[in-house]
């Protein structure tokens, strides 16, 4: 008895501790986005994807070294490596406020290098448990509660403060360092997977580049596809989250500090909710499955929504809570939560962090490439038209190829169940 509430109370200090980590990190990377630097451009093209692209390729080039570094990194200094990596993005932002246009941009690609690692550090004090279900909605509902709330602080700074928009960044990220150091000093203090975790999730360790070649061997087809339905939310996630300010305005909402919140906390907790019931779910493979079909509905909500909003039966502020709900409950999964049970469905002993960097390096690829393209093309969509579009689109292609996702791997599965029992017999 004693020892299930001191686990149950340990469960929730470190989903506590990860939450704040990661929010107060988004501090440090999304206050820029409240603002939209209105009438500025740069050799022709706006300059907010200027900002946008820069950030995200900063992001993306530390997401493809973190599939190494990330998948071989030991469990010692995280504390550090985390406080590090927040202080070199913050010293960039300060950065950008200084240096004049354009070469300011270069600092935001500065600031999206050290911030890509974050969450693999912060997310390897959570995998291979019975609860990482929990612990990993907690973690990733930071995606739609504090992308949102920094976005509220940077556009009140810039609002009530009356805080220069190249200045606010920096001036947001003040305000969150000492959460930050309260709440990373919480993060060290989880303890360790114990025995009954490692039973149910297999044991979790850094791979060697011979564990990873062999992983992507056997499960290179399935992961092609994850991949590819990765971009594709990526990329729509991106232009939600990137340019949220810009589609409130062409909304009517442009004034609204609070709007930002409003639609995303909401999100947040339902998200977090509907997530953490995979850990009731003991069995890896139908958790595995249940993941893929989170992932197709999501799509399928988001796309439903728009279709409703077009058609005058949602206003828009149900409209985008639906979208980000759907969105959402799609991109979760493989920020951790699909990759750990497809570990443990094979008895895989090695690290979530791996498999996670490879979707995240190339879905951050895929949606920096897909956004420049549409300024250098001169595509006449709004934001607002682009991402409804997108939206309708991806939910068509991410459907059919996360349905042929579960093929694979169900056929993976029926293969190895079969040899095991040949071998028994």
């Amino acid at each position: 008895m004693s020892r299930g509430i001191l686990t149950q109370r340990t469960t929730w200090q470190a989903a506590l501790a990860a939450f704040a980590v990661y929010s107060c990190m988004y501090a440090f990377r999304k206050p820029y986005a409240a603002a939209t630097f209105e009438g500025l451009a740069w050799l022709g093209l706006s300059y907010k994807v200027w900002l946008v692209v820069a950030q995200t390729c900063g992001y993306a080039l530390s997401k493809f070294y973190g599939i190494r570094f990330i998948a071989a990194m030991p469990p010692v200094g995280r504390k550090r490596l985390i406080l590090a990596l927040i202080a070199a993005a913050w010293i960039a932002l300060l950065g950008f406020a200084l240096v004049p246009r354009p070469f300011d941009i270069f600092f935001l690609f500065l600031n999206g290098m050290p911030l890509g690692l974050v969450f693999g550090v912060v997310f390897s004090y959570l995998e291979g448990r019975r609860s990482t279900e929990f612990l990993g909605a907690v973690l990733a509902s930071t995606f739609v509660f504090s992308s949102g709330a920094v976005k509220s602080v940077g556009k009140w700074l810039l609002l009530e403060g009356r805080i220069p928009e190249h200045w606010m960044p920096f001036a947001a990220g003040a305000l969150f360092v000492v959460p930050l150091l309260l709440s990373a000093e919480a993060l060290e203090r989880t303890p360790a997977p114990d025995a009954a975790d490692q039973q149910a999730r297999t044991k979790r360790q850094p791979m060697s580049a011979a564990e990873r070649s062999a992983f992507l061997q056997r499960f290179g087809p399935g992961i092609v596809l994850m991949v590819a339905v990765y971009i594709l939310l990526t990329l729509i996630r991106d232009v939600r989250d990137n340019f949220a300010a810009e589609i409130w305005s062409e909304l009517g909402y442009g004034q609204q500090a609070a709007i930002f919140t409003t639609t995303e906390v909401p999100v947040a907790v339902l998200v977090l909710i509907l997530m953490s019931q995979l850990i009731w779910v003991k069995n890896n493979r139908n958790a595995l499955w249940l993941n893929h079909m989170f992932i197709i509905g999501g799509l399928l909500l988001a796309a439903g929504a728009t279709l409703a909003f077009r058609a005058g039966s949602l206003g828009p502020l149900w409209w985008f809570a639906a979208t980000g709900l759907g969105l959402y409950l799609s991109y979760i999964p493989f920020n951790g939560l699909l990759f750990d049970r497809l570990l443990a469905t094979f008895g895989v002993a090695g690290n979530v962090g791996f498999v996670m960097y490879i979707a995240d390096a190339f879905g951050y690829l895929g949606s920096v490439t897909v956004l420049s393209f549409k300024e250098l093309a001169q595509v006449s969509w709004s934001w607002n038209a682009f991402f409804q579009n997108g939206l309708l689109l991806i939910a068509i292609l991410g459907s059919a190829l996360m349905a042929a996702a579960w093929a694979f791997f169900a056929r993976q599965h029926a293969e190895a169940h079969a040899s095991q029992a040949l071998e028994g017999y």
